[in-house]
């Protein structure tokens, strides 16, 4: 029965005694359990408890042992467990356990996190602004193909893909992989000009670098991946940085006047072409109207051919008074018959120069007789002046030939 259950009197274990209404004495409570121990490592027939004691501590011991073997890989790592310091297994995320020290070893690497390497400067941040990146001319200066230097400085992000292969194929991992892009930075830039690498190349250099990385590393069997490879800057070295700046100020400017020079030649040019077509459409117009004309007026002729063949004397005549009504239709003559009469009559040249109705007024005043006119004469109506006007007088009968 326990000494604290019910009906058990109680007793203290501790003590030996009945449990009393005040606390017991400290120093008795300690004495007790000296003695106590004492008898369990005492030797002779009163220390048979000691070989079960000795035995428990030990299964403690082992147990503890035991127990400093569970280890937990957090998400994105992998645990590489080692047995006397050779490669047994890989771990993925979670709790395991493995034989304790020294047997077994586990280093758990990080497989998702990013990791960089800075190739030709050292920026101490990787918020740091370009201008204020120290360099490293050892690693940054460049022999280009066409013997010029330039000072390229790049950074390289990178990943663990495969543990093992990170941890026992390659002594320094981070070292190798600057080495390695040193070389691979070398043999690129050395296959190139330097203006493509300072202008326009930037982009297809930074590609043909990290695949030359990620070939090397994989002969390497190194467990690096390379993500990017970021060209920070490109430029010639100090010393000729005037002089390429000028060069480069130049060439800007010779691309500007090129793009003006473009655009005012696309802005004149259709405007040329369409004064040609415009051009060449009236002349095509012109050209269509003459011939038009032309053969308008060869048909009339033939027409005019038969007529004449089959009436010639009337024929003539009639063009004959064509002729003259379109020759002084145009004309500023006028014609007056003065033989039926000798009075003398006023005509207003200028109205009948401009009327429509002149002719019939004409016709109506050679009836009267003479016709007497002034040499200059100022219109009221027309406000022109007129020259001298010439009169002419000829008979129905002198019409002849």
């Amino acid at each position: 029965m326990a000494w604290n259950e019910p009906g058990g009197g109680k007793k203290d274990p501790w003590s030996g005694r009945d449990q009393q209404d005040t606390p017991p004495d400290l120093d008795e409570v300690l004495r007790s359990l000296q003695d106590r121990i004492n008898k369990l490592f005492r030797r002779g027939p009163g220390g048979g408890d000691a070989p079960r004691l000795a035995g428990m501590i030990g299964a403690a011991a082992v147990a503890v042992w035991g127990l400093t073997g569970i280890y937990i890989v957090d998400e994105g790592s992998r645990g590489v467990v080692t047995r006397f310091g050779k490669y047994v297994e890989t771990t993925q995320p979670g709790p395991h356990w493995h034989w304790p020290s020294p047997v077994e070893a586990v280093t758990v690497v990080n497989v998702e996190q990013q990791r960089f390497v800075e190739v030709g400067y050292r920026s101490g941040g990787r918020q740091q602004a370009v201008g204020s990146l120290g360099s490293v001319p050892r690693e940054a200066l460049m022999l280009t193909r066409d013997e010029n230097i330039v000072d390229v400085r790049l950074a390289v992000q990178y990943q663990i893909k495969d543990a093992k292969e990170y941890l026992f194929n390659v002594l320094d991992p981070e070292g190798t992989l600057k080495q390695v892009t040193e070389s691979a930075e070398r043999s690129v830039i050395g296959n190139s000009t330097m203006d493509f690498v300072l202008t326009e190349g930037r982009s297809s250099i930074a590609s043909d670098i990290k695949a030359e990385i990620q070939q090397i590393l994989d002969q390497y069997h190194a467990g690096i991946r390379v993500i990017t490879v970021n060209l920070v800057d490109a430029q010639p070295p100090e010393e000729v940085q005037a002089a390429f700046e000028d060069a480069i100020k130049a060439r800007e400017d010779e691309q500007r006047l090129k793009n003006e020079a473009e655009a005012y030649a696309n802005e004149v040019v259709p405007k040329a072409r369409g004064a040609a077509s415009r051009l060449i459409q009236e002349s095509e117009g012109y050209k269509e109207k003459v011939v038009a004309r032309a053969r308008g007026e060869a048909g009339r002729f033939e027409r005019l051919l038969g007529e004449y063949e089959k009436a010639p004397d009337v024929m003539r005549e009639r063009l004959y008074i064509e002729s003259m009504q379109e020759v002084i239709g145009h004309a500023n003559t006028l014609l007056l018959d003065v033989k039926s009469g000798n009075n003398v009559v006023y005509l207003p040249l200028d109205k009948i120069r401009s009327g429509q109705g002149g002719a019939d007024a004409t016709a109506s005043e050679t009836e009267t007789g003479s016709v007497s006119m002034p040499a200059h004469s100022d219109g009221q109506d027309g406000g022109a002046k007129t020259g001298g006007a010439r009169a002419s007088s000829r008979g129905r009968d002198g019409r002849g030939h």
